[in-house]
């Protein structure tokens, strides 16, 4: 659907907006009309009469943060809404650090007082958000860096920002000059705790390549980490210093122990618990976007566009999204305790789950995955058993969710639509699929 500019500007005022409940009839047609299928889940999506979100009855939503208004540092918000996550702040509020996948050429921009490079124009926002999921305050939070794609929390209060792009000063020139005046592809950390922008510093010994997202293991402080390209690896970072990252450590590469050389993107059976080991990488930090390169080389697997990755319960589940037999996306579980993997999600239609992007373990046990596809987006929810069903809807356009997460007390689940750029706060019956 089309939606005019008046239109954004007069829904960023709503506040909080309730599903309607609706007759079974027009429950079905809700589903005939999005001719899509339907799991369990939370039933079927109810339309918004603000055209905006649709979900199950019972839920609702607000928005806040949308491109364009003003933030408390006297910067916009800028577009490009992409990975985020939610910490716990002081006074019972919810921070969120949010990334802007923004290029050079981009129209918005996050406007930093130290940008790491002065020719690109992505970055984080920070957002505090009170008890009644009410927006207190919002500003930039790094800025400078190119395609701020996703990134991943950090056990001790961070969120770790990826570049998805791998230019450099002269690989990336427009007419006679320079769009970037530095190297690219590397993460960057943002503590949830700042209160004005950070001086951004390059996490080098964490690999420059084209980063989608990390998580952290907890219990050992080692970076699992994500590449969006169709011949991406998957990547552990072992830090010299627990919690320390720019003091550098050791970047590997995954490999299957019994296949030199695996390429995951279809023909793998689902469930079935592959043992793994880890191949090291030598040059983290190429002048050429080589590392993925090297690993393979040295027999690591490769995976069709690694993207979002979320740890839970000892497990690490990341989306392929261009995985599978048909190419519309795979979710992979690693378990490190056991050094396996396993498909454990393959679409195998548009209508069940269609190119998931960023992901998000809930705290009820299910996966959230966001998608990226062709025509309608979802939330396709993900039981334990590997069921798929939808939670919500983008009644708004057919550009993608990003930046899945829960607040630190479970009530909340925040997401962002990409363009033209929202923030919404969802609650209502979460409940447990097991």
């Amino acid at each position: 659907m089309t939606f005019s500019r008046r239109k954004f500007f007069a829904v960023a005022g709503t506040t909080a907006v309730g599903t309607l409940m609706v007759s079974p009839l027009e429950g079905l047609l809700a589903k005939q009309t999005f001719g899509r299928r339907f799991g369990k889940g939370y039933g079927p999506l109810v339309p918004d009469p603000n055209g905006l979100l649709d979900l199950p009855a019972g839920f609702q939503y607000r928005t806040f943060s949308l491109t364009g208004e003003l933030m408390n540092d006297g910067t916009k918000v800028p577009g490009g809404h992409d990975g985020m996550a939610a910490f716990p702040g002081p006074k019972n509020t919810v921070i969120l650090v949010r990334n802007h996948e923004l290029s050079p050429t981009s129209d918005t921009q996050v406007q930093g007082t130290n940008p790491y490079d002065p020719f690109c124009k992505g970055g984080t926002t920070n957002l505090v958000v009170g008890p009644n999921c009410q927006l207190i305050k919002h500003f930039t939070s790094l800025s400078g860096t190119f395609r701020n794609c996703a990134g991943g929390l950090t056990p001790w209060g961070s969120w770790i920002s990826c570049e998805e792009n791998t230019s450099t000063p002269t690989s990336f020139p427009l007419g006679d000059r320079n769009y970037v005046s530095k190297f690219h592809g590397y993460n960057f950390e943002v503590p949830a705790s700042t209160t004005t922008s950070v001086k951004p510093e390059p996490l080098i010994a964490m690999g420059r390549f084209n980063h989608e997202a990390v998580a952290v293991d907890p219990k050992t402080g080692i970076v699992y980490e994500t590449e969006d390209k169709g011949d991406s690896l998957f990547y552990r970072f072992i830090p010299k210093v627990r919690g320390k990252l720019k003091e550098g450590g050791t970047l590997q590469a995954l490999k299957f122990k019994d296949i030199f050389q695996a390429q995951t993107f279809a023909d793998f059976p689902k469930r079935k618990p592959m043992k793994v080991e880890w191949v090291t990488i030598t040059e983290p930090n190429p002048p050429e976007d080589t590392v993925r390169v090297e690993g393979f080389a040295k027999g690591a697997a490769q995976f069709a566009r690694g993207e979002g990755i979320w740890y839970g319960n000892g497990e690490f589940y990341f989306c392929c999204t261009s995985g599978g037999a048909l190419g519309l996306g795979q979710v992979w579980r690693y378990i490190p305790a056991k050094e396996t993997i396993e498909l454990f999600v393959e679409s195998t239609s548009a209508a069940e789950l269609e190119n998931p992007d960023n992901i998000v373990v809930s705290p009820y046990g299910d996966l959230i995955l966001c998608e990226d596809g062709d025509d309608q987006q979802f939330l396709v929810g993900v039981t334990p058993k590997g069921e798929l069903y939808q939670f919500a809807r983008n009644a708004l356009n057919t550009n993608e969710f990003a930046g899945a997460c829960f607040s630190p007390d479970g009530k909340t689940l925040f997401v962002n639509i990409q363009t033209p750029g929202i923030t919404f706060a969802i609650w209502g019956p979460w409940t447990s699929h097991n």
